[in-house]
């Protein structure tokens, strides 16, 4: 019986490329795979064709020997013949990593040999004032280092690993399920494709030591909250004298008493005197790198009025662009008056009898739309 075109097989067209090709057959291969069709020897009949298709496709020289000779091209010796099942097994075993490797943490490394080590994350929380000028910090760091005295083999001083002989050195050992080769970390080497018949006496062979380390980072000005600064083979050490890992910092700010953040901007709540609001007058305010600002507060200010101070924010990280310092008015209203103060505000209420709508424009605003308001109820 004739087979089935290998492109008809995966429902692409012969011009497809690789990407759209595995895409296609992964689909396929998740329709008909074995777990999700247990006991469907059709299933299982299928899902091996379109490995089989998908291996022939993938591979450039394969692919045109089949564009141009079909399925002829692999029989009777043409490119090796037709695949042993432990041919296929194998084949199917790179397959699996070429599509799903990906969603298994990676595309796998060299076989064997020393492992990287763990990435390390460190919170360290600075004032807004660092943030603004930039600042050179020391921090302790517990992490894992290199054994001095095996110099991270994990082999005692004068002898040295060996070759793993379950795995031949690889890492990794194979074992044949059907057409399936399942492949898996060598159990007796832990993947390192060595042993170690002597450890060393301070570290017990795994090569590395814990220990706090001291680093001095540097926190660029213009910093922002989660800003994530990264130290490049400052964590953990790797085992056996495998290569660290980095050092994560991430940034946190800490809330400042006076100014609130914005990007690059800044904000103050500065409260003024009713007589400031009303009369005008100058309030001095702070500014995030130290000094003092006049602000000229209008006659008639209201409460929440935002005034601009440019160039007074934060600094654009690595750039010399400054943002700006909002200021924003908070009319007080005053407390515990004396009995004199009491007679002035009640004369100053009289005295504005017949000008309450110039005096208090937004009131009179106000009590406007609510009389139309009950006025649209009761009509």
């Amino acid at each position: 019986m004739a087979k089935t075109d290998y492109y008809e097989m995966l429902g692409v067209a012969r011009d497809t490329d690789a990407s759209e090709l595995k895409r296609a057959y992964r689909k396929k291969a998740m329709q008909y795979h074995p777990d999700r069709n247990p006991g469907d020897q059709d299933a299982e009949q299928k899902f091996k064709e379109l490995s089989e298709a998908y291996d022939v496709l993938r591979d450039p020289e394969k692919r045109a020997a089949y564009d141009r000779f079909g399925h002829a091209a692999f029989e009777g010796g043409g490119f090796g013949g037709q695949q042993s099942g432990a041919d296929f097994a194998h084949s199917f075993s790179d397959i699996f990593d070429d599509l799903f490797g990906e969603f298994m943490g990676g595309r796998r490394g060299p076989r064997g040999g020393p492992a990287r080590g763990d990435d390390l994350r460190y919170n360290l929380e600075i004032t807004l004032d660092d943030a603004f000028i930039g600042k050179q910090v020391q921090i302790t760091v517990p992490t894992t280092v290199a054994c001095g005295s095996c110099a991270g083999s994990g082999a005692k001083p004068g002898t040295s690993p060996v070759q793993c002989t379950a795995c031949q050195g690889a890492g990794r050992v194979r074992m044949q399920q059907g057409f399936f080769m399942i492949e898996r970390t060598c159990p007796q080497c832990g993947g390192q494709g060595q042993v170690i018949s002597d450890p060393c006496d301070d570290c017990s062979g795994r090569g590395v030591m814990h220990e706090d380390k001291t680093l001095s980072v540097n926190i660029p000005a213009g910093v922002e909250d989660g800003t994530r600064i990264r130290l490049t083979a400052e964590g953990a050490a790797g085992a056996r004298g495998g290569p660290a890992g980095d050092l994560y910092i991430f940034l946190s700010i800490a809330p400042h008493p006076i100014f609130d953040r914005d990007g690059r901007d800044l904000h103050c709540r500065v409260p003024i005197p009713m007589t400031s609001a009303a009369l005008g007058g100058t309030v001095e305010v702070p500014t995030i790198d130290g000094g003092r600002a006049k602000v000229n507060i209008p006659a008639g200010t209201q409460n929440g009025r935002q005034f601009r101070l440019k160039g007074k924010g934060m600094p654009q990280l690595r750039g010399g662009v400054f943002g700006d310092l909002y200021i924003q008015t908070q009319v007080e209203v005053p407390v515990n008056l004396t009995k004199r103060q009491k007679e002035l505000l009640q004369e100053f209420e009289k005295a504005g009898d017949g000008h309450s709508q110039s005096n208090n424009p937004e009131s009179e605003g106000f009590l406007g739309k609510v009389k139309e308001f009950w006025s649209d109820l009761t009509d």
